[in-house]
């Protein structure tokens, strides 16, 4: 069954169910599907082919994001957490010609009911592959983030399959934690609760305890925990540690829970095994926005600790010579401007499928790196940034699966008292999930960890310096 077929089933079958909660506003199955279908004529009127979305986690958020969908405009969503100047590369490099969102100038405003929404007449609009039904941003394994191109049908077949794997659960309340811009819950948190008829609590990232994208209040979450009851979350690795942590003061929190889903970036097996402990049902899965969100999955009766869980249905996985996971399926149609890709996407990461048939991920091809709350990024790029302040001779960044960032740094000698005003001044460049938390004064310049043209020898000094990096982040 299709996204909007099941949304119209359940508005024909369970009228009065409720279908999208916020506390103060609920609304059951017959009215969303009513809503959807006269929002969707409403932008139709409008003219508008492609719309960016900046709103936080809401109601209104799902309301536009379906009302696109069914209306055949191509929706854009802006994280919130994505820097002022990313913001706007996003929107030009798009070439959206609607916004719902803050007031930007130059920006014409003609509101639709309550939603802000703001018209601009783009001097270029880059192409993109037929079918494009939504383009979402990753966090940017560079300096600029890339629009992944997806179609409808596609992001329907993940859905659809994350459906199937956990139908047989009683998840009929889901609690969404992450930001909808971003593709995992867009999909886990909107389109799956949708299809199988559940309720979805969506409330603002703050009330469920976010500060930007990379702090969070794991005592205002155990608040909403009690509150909502829900049965189902999805979460990066940094919040199924605190979750963890909060579970082992107070098991009650996480009791209504059936099913957590834990996925974008490493999970230590040992953080698995202490969630399960403290009550968490906790199971570990793998994506990528490339191959439509939700790749593989474990269930409970179908688990195996330490994999991400076998391959969605949908999901044809195959390997390189060099291991490299590739994968067929509900994948992207291509990159913004770019040209189409091949139906099997190379993810750049390392892995292997066991002779149960369950998929093993075993590490980065490259450098990038990804946080403990899922956001990806290049450390050459904050490195580049630093080259640019005179007091940095060398840095070199590690946060891949930390919850914040560690840089060693070798300063130009005399120079070591404007250290921490630059690197201020850097991280005021940055978004937050790049920015530089703790920073660690040290003399680089040897042969062991630096080649002779001057490149630094990434692996060698985490290394060296891996006990001094854990020490900083526990200040």
């Amino acid at each position: 069954m299709t996204l909007f077929a099941a949304i119209k089933h359940w508005a024909t079958t369970s009228p009065e169910r409720i279908a999208l909660n916020n506390g103060e506003q609920q609304l059951t199955y017959r009215q969303l599907n009513e809503k959807i279908n006269n929002l969707a004529q409403l932008l139709t009127q409008q003219g508008i082919t492609r719309l960016a979305l900046q709103l936080d986690n809401s109601i209104e958020w799902a309301l536009v994001d379906l009302a696109c969908l069914k209306a055949g405009i191509i929706i854009i969503p802006m994280p919130l957490f994505f820097s002022q100047e990313q913001q706007t590369w996003l929107l030009e490099n798009s070439g959206a010609d609607a916004l719902i969102g803050a007031e930007r100038s130059g920006w014409e405003a003609t509101p639709i009911g309550r939603l802000p929404l703001y018209r601009y007449q783009p001097q270029q609009v880059p192409t993109v592959p037929a079918g494009t039904a939504k383009i979402t941003y990753t966090s940017g394994t560079t300096g600029q983030p890339k629009g992944v191109c997806l179609s409808l049908r596609g992001m329907e077949r993940t859905s659809q399959s994350l459906a199937e794997r956990i139908d047989h659960l009683p998840l009929h309340r889901h609690l969404t934690l992450l930001p909808f811009a971003t593709l995992l819950e867009n999909i886990t948190g909107l389109y799956v609760p949708l299809l199988l008829g559940a309720e979805s609590v969506i409330l603002p990232l703050h009330q469920v305890g976010f500060t930007g994208s990379s702090q969070f209040s794991i005592d205002v979450l155990a608040q909403v925990l009690s509150q909502w009851r829900p049965h189902s979350l999805v979460l990066v690795p940094e919040l199924l540690r605190l979750l963890t942590s909060l579970a082992g003061k107070n098991r009650e929190c996480v009791s209504s829970l059936c099913f957590v889903a834990v996925g974008g970036g490493k999970v230590a097996p040992d953080l698995l095994l202490l969630a399960r402990q403290e009550g968490i049902p906790v199971y570990e899965g793998y994506g990528l926005s490339e191959c439509g969100s939700v790749v593989s999955l474990n269930i409970p009766g179908d688990d195996q600790p330490g994999s991400t869980g076998r391959p969605l249905p949908h999901c044809e996985i195959s390997f390189s010579a060099q291991h490299e996971i590739r994968v067929k399926g509900a994948s992207m149609l291509g990159y913004l401007g770019g040209d189409t890709v091949p139906e099997s996407i190379a993810t750049g990461d390392l892995g292997r499928l066991d002779d149960a048939g369950f998929l093993h991920v075993d590490g980065r091809l490259k450098n990038v790196q990804i946080n403990a709350f899922g956001r990806n990024f290049s450390p050459e790029w904050i490195e580049t940034e630093a080259m640019l302040y005179s007091a940095i001779s060398h840095l070199v960044v590690f946060g891949d699966g930390l919850p914040v960032n560690v840089a060693l740094v070798h300063p130009v000698p005399g120079k070591e008292k404007d250290l921490s005003t630059q690197i201020d001044t850097l991280n005021e460049k940055l978004p937050d999930y790049a920015r530089i938390h703790h920073f660690i004064v040290t003399n680089l310049s040897n042969s062991a960890l630096m080649t002779s043209n001057g490149r630094l020898r990434r692996a060698a000094i985490y290394l060296r310096f891996q006990e001094q990096i854990q020490r900083a982040i526990q200040e």
